[in-house]
């Protein structure tokens, strides 16, 4: 049986004329968001029904664009969609891949693994920050984020709707907890309302991400030096929507020619001059000031990024998909473009307004310097 009590022999014959059925059928916007969620109606399928001239569904007009477009000031976050956050649990990594992996990747063995920090703003002071409006839909993905973390043995301490000092002050005092020192990596999630290179406070002040990954570096936390340290932003970063483009007919083929970067005469150039050598006449290991990070965004510099009201992000929700599914055998940077891959196929499903048929693009930064891989729930023995 279907969840919605329909029998699969039933749901096969509607797949099997659904394209017949798409071009007769007049319905309302649930049952089409219904059929969708069961896989019988594709997005263009959708489209279909939505186009036939004798809809009495409505149809956008520039006013309500315009009411919709002033009602989503800061985030455009939103869409209407008929994904959920998926509960299946997170497969075990076999103690055989670990033994294929474990020499070539980060050490991923400490239980917990790490300390996760979540900080979610959902409802910001009308009198400090009056455009900011509650981010419906943000207490889905903390939840999701700490379920997720928490099953891939984070210690996850979440917090809601901190003021910009409030959230500098929570992340200072993760960063130097003494605990780190007996772990093998961190996670910080971030889930705000924000522009390009910040996230507000609930007070409508801006918390620079910049200084949120100076807090993290060699520098200034020693203890998770050489440990893989996780961001994820769940925030625009822009205010620019994107609309998407019509792709053209026939494949396409990118031509990005090779490019040899040679510093002439630097290899090897000052090497005595630029490292402090001990009282033995050995050179000291020295780190960059920033590394071993890496950061996954939920859109584009100068987009906007997408929220179901209900549902929570579109970010969060294929980051916890793609966790759960394949962090047992695949490194994060792999499913971060996983991730991507799932975020480019989506569209907004919101008739009537701005966002209809909407596109988002998430990308991601690395610092890495080795596979990361999280080995869920496996712990060697020795």
């Amino acid at each position: 049986m279907l969840e919605c009590g329909m029998l699969e022999r039933d749901s096969r014959a509607l797949k099997k004329r659904s394209a017949v059925l798409c071009k007769q059928l007049v319905v309302d916007e649930l049952l089409i968001q219904l059929l969708q969620a069961e896989d019988i109606l594709t997005e263009s399928m959708a489209e279909s029904i939505m186009r036939f001239e004798g809809s009495s569904l409505p149809h956008p007009t520039q006013e309500g664009i315009a009411a919709k477009r002033a009602r989503t000031h800061e985030s455009m976050e939103f869409s209407l969609d008929a994904d959920s956050p998926i509960n299946t649990p997170v497969l075990p990594c076999t103690p055989d891949f670990y033994l294929s992996r474990c020499k070539q990747s980060y050490r991923m063995n400490s239980s917990p693994r790490g300390f996760a920090l979540v900080i979610s703003n959902v409802t910001f002071d009308p009198c400090a920050a009056p455009d900011l409006d509650p981010r419906k839909g943000g207490e889905v993905d903390d939840e999701v984020l700490r379920k997720v973390f928490t099953e891939l043995d984070y210690l996850v301490t979440v917090h809601r709707d901190l003021t910009a000092q409030g959230m500098r002050t929570c992340i200072e005092n993760f960063s130097r907890q003494q605990t780190h020192r007996t772990v093998d990596s961190c996670v910080v999630c971030l889930l705000s309302h924000g522009v390009e290179g910040a996230i507000y406070g609930t007070d409508g002040q801006l918390l620079q991400l910049d200084w949120v990954f100076e807090a993290f570096d060699n520098a200034h936390c020693p203890l998770l030096q050489n440990k893989p340290k996780m961001f994820f932003i769940q925030a625009c970063r822009g205010d620019e929507m994107d609309c998407g483009v019509e792709q053209i007919d026939g494949p396409t083929r990118t031509c990005s020619p090779s490019c040899e970067q040679r510093d002439a005469g630097r290899e090897g150039q000052g090497d005595a001059d630029s490292r402090q050598r001990g009282d033995m006449g050995r050179p000291r290991i020295k780190l960059p000031q920033r590394s071993d990070m890496i950061c996954g965004y939920a859109s584009l510099k100068g987009t906007a990024a997408m929220r179901n009201t209900k549902r929570g992000s579109w970010f969060i929700q294929e980051l916890n998909t793609a966790l759960r599914i394949h962090s047992r055998d695949t490194h994060l940077a792999d499913i971060l473009v996983q991730v991507n891959g799932r975020i480019k196929e989506r569209e907004g499903y919101a008739p009537g307004t701005a966002h209809h048929r909407c596109k988002e693009m998430s990308e991601f930064t690395s610092s890495l310097c080795k596979d990361l891989y999280l080995f869920p729930k496996y712990q060697p023995q020795y």
